[in-house]
This record gives structure tokens, sequence and C-alpha cells, in this order.
């Protein structure tokens, strides 16, 4: 099941898939170190690159102890997008490739045409993709969706225009845009792209544990696999499917070195963002990771009203105790 990405080769081709206020470095740090092989970041406006802002050219760096590692970007300006590669390209560390994003079904996103609005114009779709490699020194890979909606299902084509135009790699998420994230997922429209193209499919979608892992990889013949919300707060769900791919047992570490884990991510948010910017995204972050554990409710209503990461340490240590964990 191993692909190769530029210098990159993925043994089990298990991906961290990009996530808007959630793949920032720290997160991707963390998943590369729970089993995550390549992971991609935030998606970043074309456009806004191409205006030089601040914040979106940081959104799209990356570090040498970060590779393998994808830089997304959206737009539906093949002229803007092809300014946006060279830019990427040439500053700082080169990423592993460049992602368009060509299935985000947000309404902010696809009401400019872009994200998921390309599945619509697949032409278009195919210039994009054609002008991003035309100018890039990394390879182009793409992720769409099986389609707008029910009645115009048209991933088989937006492949073929992805391979026509020179993509790597393209990523299927098995639902169309109407739907959302609602279930269930079209694992049949996904194994229709990989019969109909021979460049490496990679499958998204519904992935929250290694049997839907195995699942996926059996009903699609897919190359590899890309999570998304199956991570978040749960980044051994990477080595829990390398087990499951090896026939081997996984044992999912005590929740007091899951805590420990957690803390450090958000120690690595405010390395990067500062401890304001930080504290309000680690709210969420750490409520996937205490998900499902006694005194979970009391401790997200905690943490909402948090205002210091030394508050943050006493929360999770009084949420360890009722977990019935010692704390130093």
């Amino acid at each position: 099941m191993s692909i190769k990405i530029g210098n990159a080769v993925l043994e089990y081709g298990l991906m961290l898939a990009p996530m808007a206020g959630v793949t920032d470095r720290a997160s991707r740090k963390i998943c590369r170190e729970c089993g995550a092989e390549y992971t991609v970041t935030e998606m970043v406006s074309a456009k806004a690159i191409h205006y030089n802002d601040a914040e979106s050219l940081k959104l799209a760096a990356v570090y040498p102890d970060e590779l393998p590692c994808a830089v997304q970007i959206f737009g539906h300006e093949p002229d803007i997008i092809a300014e946006a590669v060279e830019k990427i390209c040439a500053s700082g560390t080169v990423p592993t490739a460049i992602d368009i994003n060509m299935g985000c079904p947000m309404k902010k996103i696809v009401s400019n045409g872009d994200g998921s609005a390309l599945m619509k114009s697949p032409g278009l779709a195919g210039e994009i993709i054609k002008a991003a490699v035309s100018v890039s020194s990394v390879p182009v890979t793409v992720k769409f969706r099986t389609g707008w909606n029910a009645e115009t299902k048209n991933a088989v084509r937006m492949a073929e225009a992805a391979e026509k135009n020179g993509a790597a790699l393209v990523c299927v998420h098995g639902r169309t845009r109407e739907e959302m994230y609602a279930p269930p997922v079209d694992r049949e429209a996904i194994a229709a792209v990989k019969r109909a193209v021979s460049l490496p499919v990679i499958a998204n979608g519904g992935i929250f544990t290694a049997d839907d892992a195995l699942f996926m990889l059996d009903r699609t013949g897919c190359d590899g696999l890309m999570i998304a919300r199956g991570a978040m707060g749960n980044p051994w769900l990477f080595e829990e499917i390398k087990a499951a791919v090896d026939g081997r047992e996984y044992v999912f570490p005590p929740i007091r070195e899951r805590i420990a884990v957690a803390m450090r991510q958000i120690r690595l948010m405010v390395e990067d963002k500062g401890e304001h910017i930080a504290l309000l995204e680690a709210r969420r972050q750490l409520s996937y990771y205490i998900k499902g554990q006694p005194g979970a409710a009391e401790t997200r209503a905690r943490l909402n009203t948090a205002v210091g990461f030394d508050e943050l340490v006493k929360i999770t240590d009084g949420f360890l105790e009722k977990c019935g964990e010692s704390v130093d």
C-alpha cells in the first residue's frame, strides 16, 4: 500500500487531512509523532497569497522537521493559482507537494466559485491543475468530492481531468457537496475513481476507527487513507490503523498519557500563536481529547472560561483525578 509523492515514500499511505482551524503546525507535529506519515496544512487562499497577506503566508509555511507535508491552496482563477504556487515553492522550506482544494463545501467558499463549486466545472478544474503543474517544483495533488449533489456525481470525470493535466495524486471525499459531512460515505464512487485512473487514489471520509479504515481499503481498493475528524483528540488512530493493517493488536495509551500529549500540543500552539489565541483554540482541542470520559461535560464547561495556560493545567489535573488518575 506504499505511495511515493515526490521524495516521500509512505509505507501505509496514511495522511492527516487539511482542516481549517485544526491542522495547524502543532496538530501536524503531534499527528506525525503518533503515526501520520504525511500531513497537509490548513487551506490557504491563493488570492490572499497573491496580495501577500501576512497571515495567509504564515499558514502556508512548512518547516523542515514536519516534512513530508503539503500546502493546500484554494481558488478558481488559474493565473492566481499559478502565482500562489510559485510563491510557495520559492519561499522558506519547500513543501512536499501542493494540494488544490476542490472539495470544501462551506458556503463562504463555494459562493466565490472555490472549493467544491469547481465540481460543477471540470473543464475549469483541469485548467487550474494544468496552471499549477506548469510552474510547480513539487508534485501537485487534488482533493475533491464525489460530486456537487446526488444527481451530478462526477468524481471520475474530475479524476480524469486531474490525471490529464498532470496531477500526481487525487484524494476523494466520499460525499457530495450537498451531503456536507452527513453519512453515509459513498465508497463505490471512490472505487470507481480508482478503477478509472492510474495515479494514486486516496480515500477520505468517515474513518474514525481501524475497522473503518480496513473497510474503506477493502471496498475501494484505494492506495491510501486521509484522516480528518477521526484524528481530532485521537492522533493515535494512525498507529491503530497501522497495527490493524499488519494484523497486530494495538493498545491505546492511558488517559493520563493522552492528556499529556494534549497539553504538549497546546504548548506548541502557544509558542506559535501566543497564549491568547492558542487558549481560545485549545478549548476545542481539549474537548476532543476528553470526549467520552468521566467528568467530560463539567470539564468542557470549565475550559470555556479558562483565562490562562496555568488554569488549563489545573482543570486537566482535576479531570484526571475524576478519572481516578493521580496527579504529581
